[in-house]
């Protein structure tokens, strides 16, 4: 009975390894889904920009009150047989809005604000899927991802929705960071700090409602918050922690992609693992250089 139980649990752990990775005809979906690997890529360079200002502005809430929001205009429009992209795009657009118009005079209104918006979002897109009566697999997707859903309209979206984004930040750069890194003074100087919170949150909408038809609506922190926090960890310079934002994000959703092409799991599992493992990494090299520096002032001073 012991032999048969090891030969059970070993074939059902190479059942498992299967669904994770199999390399069959890996050449072929690689040329099939160019498109997806394309759109990683550029999803991968618009998290790693948006993330930067997200983490500076201290928005990682917010990102997540969007996603909720983007994720019911979604399930909204695939009930009634419209444009998935466009329905979250609205719903990401809509919020951020709301989140910039009622929540900008203080940080705990504006949690306030996304702390509503969150369940209300989820439960309006659940109820919106729970009502869809076409494949499951459409309903799955919205929530955790999908790579072999993006077409070339999509892909040219994508890129038209960069364009746009990073145009807007380069724009927006200079003021933007002051009015992040020190608002008071930023205001005295009269930088239009209202005005700047509703462009950047507009960007933000944007931003998430592009990803989260890659990566889904419950786990877009990994590519707009965990790369630039990662960065965040190992350099203070604000051009090297988005250049390594940018990397960390690439490395994140294109290996991701790359890693769900071999096997039969969605790719949420695999961008976030690969996001997470890149911020330990970064997170005990940081340790590192603290306890080092610490050492060495202690033997100079003694």
């Amino acid at each position: 009975m012991n032999a048969v139980h090891m030969l059970a649990s070993t074939g059902s752990q190479g059942d498992l390894l299967s669904r994770i990775f199999v390399f069959d005809r890996y050449g072929e979906l690689l040329a099939m889904l160019s498109n997806s690997i394309l759109a990683g890529a550029v999803l991968g360079l618009i998290g790693g920009f948006v993330g930067m200002f997200v983490m500076m502005r201290d928005h990682a809430f917010a990102v997540h009150g969007i996603s909720e929001m983007s994720f019911a205009g979604a399930a909204l429009a695939l009930l009634l047989g419209y444009d998935v992209v466009t329905g979250s795009m609205v719903g990401s657009v809509l919020s951020a809005l709301l989140i910039a118009f009622i929540g900008s005079a203080q940080k705990d209104e504006s949690n306030s604000v996304i702390g509503a918006l969150m369940p209300f979002g989820l439960g309006l897109g659940i109820l919106f899927l729970s009502l869809y009566q076409g494949r499951s697999a459409n309903k799955f997707s919205l929530l955790t991802g999908q790579i072999v859903s993006i077409d070339s309209d999509q892909l040219g979206t994508m890129i038209v929705g960069a364009v746009v984004i990073i145009g807007a930040l380069a724009l927006m750069w200079r003021p933007l960071s002051f009015a992040s890194l020190d608002p008071e003074v930023a205001a005295a100087k009269g930088v239009p700090m209202r005005g700047l919170s509703i462009a950047f949150m507009v960007v933000l909408g944007i931003a998430v409602a592009l990803s989260v038809q890659v990566v889904g609506s419950l786990l877009v922190l990994a590519l707009l918050i965990t790369p630039s926090a990662a960065a965040l960890q190992v350099t203070a310079s604000p051009l090297k922690a988005l250049i390594l934002s940018v990397i960390f994000a690439e490395a994140s959703i294109v290996g991701g992609i790359l890693l769900a092409l071999a096997g039969s799991l969605p790719i949420s599992p695999y961008v976030t693992t690969i996001s997470f493992m890149i911020y330990l990494v970064c997170r005990g090299i940081a340790w590192y250089r603290r306890r080092y520096s610490a050492s060495g002032r202690v033997v100079r001073v003694s």
